[in-house]
């Protein structure tokens, strides 16, 4: 989750020492978070099958070296090669991470539980972009992937200590390639044509191919998943109307707030003029709000449900993205904190809740792929939102990045690209009113029947 804000804030420094456009700046950003999201069904479908500790020890090897590989890196083609890798560790890593805490906790213990894996994974997204800022301003953007080395290797020694293997002993399994490189193939053609937005016209012969050959290869995937007799994807999930539902206002939280990061730390370093550690401590209301609320989000789900939080929750962001919508060249730091407050109630109360009741919906032995497939809703679904919101901005500018004009064309495309995103989450606050139940805990009754029977 660290490396998810930390980057944000060394993009202009990135960008100024290897001199490269917004669009490579862009894949700087996807090339991980794509990654990331494609492959995790595949991540969360090793864990199953191999051992969930195995594989977030594997992941987490390849994430480390691949954080190395970052920080050397010399130019766009080497970060963003590297930057891929780092997103296959990150796929193996994180659905093992929330399955390993399904397997452990019972339905009635797991709000708090995931609640408190959403706040340590806010405390990471809030010390992220200061400490970003810190090693950027004061040392080298390179430091921002080497201080994930101690981690990492902290984190497999951890694991081979605290953490018990498990698994899906269920029934037969095998891994998925035709779907794997069907989802793969229409994701990066959909996001890549997002981005290309910015140099070619809608209506161009690169965009629509790319478009077409999307659309193709995300119906083979769906008809793959349909019809295989072990899928990646067991799409008889989604029959369930609350883990439908959940997933979706997961993908939309993804689609409307990541675009909206990237683009804040280039609104307050391009137009506002803040250096790498004020861009960083500009974000820390929000995320330290997060951290606090989360854990006791999640526990009220387990209580009163997480239905009317997440609706709740998802209004709030909505009315955060239209208090940022009022900044401009202008503005101070008083303006923009608002914003930050809202969104960090916002966030805390929504991401919880929705992960819990995404998780409450598919078996225990399924955890590994019900995990993949929430995280991979928000990767997905954040990426997309990088481009589609870059699509956005790109609208009103015209001049290169370091331009006197840059700053005054910025903005309005940002408006734009904010009044966009609360719309998304105004439609994700419905979604999540409409599909999402009260959580009822399952062992609660077979534990009633135990106790008369010993009566």
């Amino acid at each position: 989750m660290l490396d998810n804000t930390v980057v944000n804030v060394a993009l202009p420094s990135i960008q100024k020492d290897l001199r490269i456009g917004t669009s490579e700046l862009e894949w700087v950003v996807n090339a991980y978070a794509l990654t990331f999201g494609v492959l995790l069904l595949t991540g969360g479908k090793l864990a199953d099958l191999f051992g969930r500790r195995a594989i977030f020890i594997v992941g987490l090897v390849i994430f480390t070296g691949a954080s190395l590989w970052c920080g050397l890196s010399g130019g766009a083609e080497s970060l963003i090669a590297a930057r891929t890798v780092q997103g296959i560790g990150a796929a193996l890593m994180n659905p093992a991470t929330l399955s390993i805490i399904t397997a452990t906790f019972p339905p009635r213990q797991r709000g708090m539980a995931i609640g408190i894996w959403a706040g340590v994974s806010a405390l990471a997204l809030a010390i992220g972009p200061l400490v970003g800022g810190l090693l950027t301003q004061d040392i080298s953007w390179g430091w921002i992937f080497f201080i994930n080395i101690p981690v990492g290797v902290a984190g497999v020694l951890a694991a081979r200590i605290f953490i018990d293997e498990s698994r899906d002993t269920s029934r037969e399994q095998r891994l998925d390639l035709p779907g794997l490189l069907s989802s793969a193939i229409g994701l990066f053609a959909l996001t890549l044509a997002l981005i290309e937005t910015n140099n070619h016209a809608w209506g161009s012969a690169v965009v629509l191919s790319l478009f077409a050959i999307a659309g193709l290869a995300l119906t083979a995937f769906v008809l793959l998943e349909a019809y295989q007799r072990i899928p990646m994807l067991d799409l008889s999930l989604f029959r369930d109307r609350q883990f439908s539902g959940a997933n979706t206002v997961m993908f939309m939280v993804g689609l409307a707030m990541f675009g909206i990061f990237f683009f804040n730390s280039l609104f307050l370093q391009r137009v506002l003029g803040y250096g790498a550690i004020k861009t960083g401590a500009t974000f820390l209301p929000m995320t330290v709000l997060i951290i606090f609320v989360a854990p006791a989000a999640g526990k009220l789900a387990d209580r009163v449900g997480p239905r009317w939080l997440m609706g709740g929750g998802m209004l709030l962001l909505t009315g955060s993205l239209l208090l940022f919508a009022t900044l401009d060249a202008q503005s101070s730091w008083w303006n923009i904190l608002p914003g930050l407050v809202v969104g960090g109630f916002g966030m805390a109360i929504t991401m919880a809740p929705t992960t819990a009741a995404a998780m409450s919906s598919v078996p225990v032995d399924k955890a590994g792929v019900g995990s993949a497939v929430i995280n991979s809703m928000r990767q997905v679904g954040g990426s997309l939102g990088i481009a589609i919101m870059g699509a956005l901005v790109a609208t009103t500018v015209s001049v290169a990045p370091f331009n006197p004009l840059y700053a005054s064309q910025f903005v309005p495309g940002y408006h734009r690209a904010l009044h966009v995103g609360a719309a998304i989450l105004l439609v994700g606050a419905a979604v999540a009113v409409l599909t999402i139940r009260k959580v009822q805990h399952a062992e609660e009754p077979q534990r009633i029947s135990e106790q008369a029977v010993e009566a």
